[in-house]
């Protein structure tokens, strides 16, 4: 009786922690979200309020005010700039309860659900497959550009007789004005420009929207913002033209105020990544536009140049960022990976074994960027992570089809290696914070051709957390795999499926529908599919030298302090140099100003960010000390069976409707996460029918969301 009344008070405090705990978590991340939501909306109210004639005048007020120049910059930048930064610091703490609160074995709601990100509304046109969420972003964006152009053309209208005397022709002058106010608005679309393209950003991990899939919305903002600083060069220079001083603007270069010629400069930059970047360019000569898109630099160091110091804060936010992500990325780039084995296999694809180290996070569905230096010192190109973290604790696999130079040269290099030692360097891994197909009990993944890759990821790490007994909310999993010829099927041994499927068949249900879509028939040996396993080619490594975990997607907090550093160093560089040279020597023109800002920018991410940096980089290194080498197995796998792949048809492409009528009949009415990977028109195709499907009116109507995986640069 005294030990168990002992025990009482101690189980008592235990249970109330317990109880405790997830409702502190809880409150946390409620008053973090509120707090960033609270911002964001502040945010997006003063770019909506400054081209109206309140903003307009709250600005000229403060410029032409008696106050320090550097007081009216500070201000610009925290009105504008400094609240997506403040979220970027919030989502820190927001990611890191997140992480500590994950439980995927969370409950289908009792009836199925739409969902705005995951509802296909436009499947046609030059945006691609459009949710309902990204249609309301895009529907903002042009209520913002009609109700800004609106506005500004009003204030022109309104000032121009007041410059009458100045110009004997008002349309030139009205021409002038109205391509000031296009510079401006492309000002504030630059503002979100660089946002989607940092890769490790704790923004996108905040949203939990993966890079591959933002890369798009950076598309899209590119054509936008290129467009109206197009036309805000043209709108100056026609008026110039017919006045005969062209030549004289288009090379002014100012000591105060605006400065042309860096803007001239810049402009062509922009109108050279601009050109290369349109689709028919890509696709046809992806180098051509990697490089040119590199100009990047002198179109960002040509703009604020042209605006200086004080305008270029309206978009300082989003390029810090970047610039934050950009030198992260560089110093990961820096360590040299070990490729632990590869295999080739007949269709053509190569598979690579890269080490890495156990404390390095990651989700089935992820991308890494891959350069192999034997090759090319420049070319890095994505692939998506075709293994799971749970398959081993050291190593990552990636699939490469053999398509292009880059992968032909790798292939002849993996197969003249023989067991010599082979090395690359790994940007990454990307992709979402968190595993949402964990969150879907049913499934349909539908991939053409090398595809298959994530979702084999996602069938390995189901297959894992099954045998396991983690938390796994699928149970009826069906792969729809659309494939050219039969010598693509060995892809599927690379998981191991016979070792890993539970030994209860109501556990898990798999099914697998293949259609060699370029052939009437099976290549038969001994009356069977003539399949053979390929066994890989090791090399000498001795798995230490795996990928480096300075990653954005990685450890929360340390990407937090990192963000914070990189933030920090930048204002106080940027107060010291205003106290030891810029008032003391009297520094007032406008485009050194802007140069000097963006040179506060770099030194206070290559000082203040590398000193967190170093500090990252030691206590990865002896964490992964701590850890067991790196022993990669490979297992055999003997050819398929019946059960798993219920089918191969030859000559046939899937039929949609069909396949997904028959889900309906069999599951019910329960929500159906639906994934491709593949090519656009398989995609089209795909989110087409989820919609249709989506759209009817049946009692016992399932609902299938849309989520793509496929990254079209």
């Amino acid at each position: 009786m005294d030990a168990k009344s002992a025990q009482e008070p101690l189980l008592f405090r235990q249970e109330e922690d317990v109880q405790t705990k997830p409702l502190l978590l809880s409150s946390g991340r409620w008053i973090l979200r509120l707090a960033m939501s609270a911002i964001f909306i502040a945010w997006v109210a003063a770019i909506f309020v400054f081209p109206c004639e309140f903003g307009s005048d709250l600005y000229l007020k403060a410029v032409e005010s008696e106050m320090n120049t550097t007081v009216v910059t500070g201000i610009i930048f925290l009105i504008f700039s400094a609240p997506v930064v403040l979220i970027a610091f919030l989502a820190t703490p927001y990611l890191a309860l997140s992480r500590n609160n994950e439980n995927h074995k969370k409950k289908n709601p009792k009836y199925p659900q739409f969902r705005l990100w995951t509802f296909p509304v436009l499947v046609d046109g030059p945006f691609g497959v459009v949710t309902a969420a990204e249609l309301a972003g895009i529907f903002l964006f042009v209520v913002y550009l009609i109700w800004a152009l609106y506005t500004c053309t009003l204030k022109n209208i309104q000032i121009l007789p007041l410059f009458a005397a100045l110009k004997e022709d008002s349309s030139l002058l009205m021409m002038e004005l109205t391509g000031l106010r296009l510079g401006t608005i492309g000002i504030f679309c630059l503002a979100f420009l660089f946002l989607p393209i940092a890769r490790g950003s704790m923004l996108l991990r905040l949203v939990d929207i993966p890079f591959e899939h933002a890369t798009r919305y950076h598309v899209w903002l590119g054509h936008l913002t290129m467009a109206l600083f197009t036309l805000h060069g043209l709108f100056y220079m026609i008026p110039w033209a017919i006045e005969r001083r062209l030549t004289r603007e288009m090379m002014a270069w100012n000591s105060s105020g605006v400065s042309v010629f860096p803007g001239v400069i810049g402009l062509i930059a922009g109108l050279a990544l601009w050109a290369t970047s349109l689709p028919g360019v890509r696709r046809r000569n992806f180098e051509l536009f990697f490089y040119t898109h590199q100009l990047y630099i002198v179109f960002m160091l040509g703009l604020a140049l042209h605006v200086g110091e004080r305008v270029f804060c309206f978009c300082a936010g989003g390029v810090l960022l970047f610039l934050v992500d950009r030198f992260l990325r560089f110093c990961q780039s820096r360590r040299t990976v070990e490729v632990l084995s590869a295999r080739c296999f007949p269709c053509g694809t190569l598979e690579l074994v890269l080490s890495k180290p156990a404390n390095l996070h990651y989700n089935a569905l992820s991308w890494i960027f891959l350069q192999v230096r034997e090759l090319s010192w420049l070319q890095w190109h994505p692939f998506s992570v075709s293994s799971t973290p749970l398959a081993g604790n050291n190593h990552i696999a990636v699939l490469i089809k053999v398509l292009g130079n880059w992968t032909e040269r790798l292939q002849n290099h993996i197969s003249s290696a023989g067991c010599a030692k082979m090395t690359a360097s790994v940007e990454g891994p990307y992709g979402h914070e968190s595993p949402y197909y964990l969150t879907y009990e049913n499934l349909i993944l539908v991939a053409g051709g090398i595809g298959i890759s994530p979702f084999l990821a996602i069938l390995s790490d189901v297959l894992h957390r099954v045998k396991d007994g983690k938390p796994c909310l699928p149970r009826k999993i069906l792969i729809v795999w659309a494939i050219k010829k039969s010598d693509e099927l060995p892809l599927l041994q690379t998981i191991g499926i016979d070792s890993l499927y539970p030994a209860s068949p109501d556990s898990l249900n798999i099914e697998i529908q293949t259609y060699v879509t370029r052939e009437s028939g099976p290549s038969l040996e001994d009356g069977k599919p003539a399949i053979e396993p390929v066994k890989p080619t090791c090399f000498a490594a001795s798995g230490r030298s795996g990928m480096s975990v300075l990653v954005g997607t990685g450890n929360p907090i340390w990407s937090g302090l990192y963000v914070f550093a990189c933030t920090i160093g930048f204002i106080v560089i940027r107060a010291l140099l205003d106290v030891w040279y810029i008032i003391p020597y009297k520094i007032k023109n406008s485009w050194y100003k802007g140069l000097l800002l963006i040179a506060c920018m770099i030194a206070g991410v290559v000082i203040f960010g590398g000193l967190v940096i170093g500090a990252w980089h030691l206590w990865g290194t002896k964490s992964s000390d701590c850890q067991e080498e790196d022993t990669v197995e490979q297992k055999e796998v003997v050819n398929y069976k019946q059960e798993y792949v219920s089918s191969i048809r030859y000559g046939e492409r899937p039929d949609f409707g069909e396949i997904f009528e028959s889900m309906c009949s069999r599951w019910g009415s329960v929500d159906i996460g639906v994934m491709v990977c593949g090519p656009p028109a398989l995609q089209t195709s795909v989110a087409k029918e989820c919609r249709t499907q989506n759209l009817k009116q049946s009692k016992h109507q399932s609902v299938f969301h849309f989520n793509s995986h496929s990254f079209d640069l």
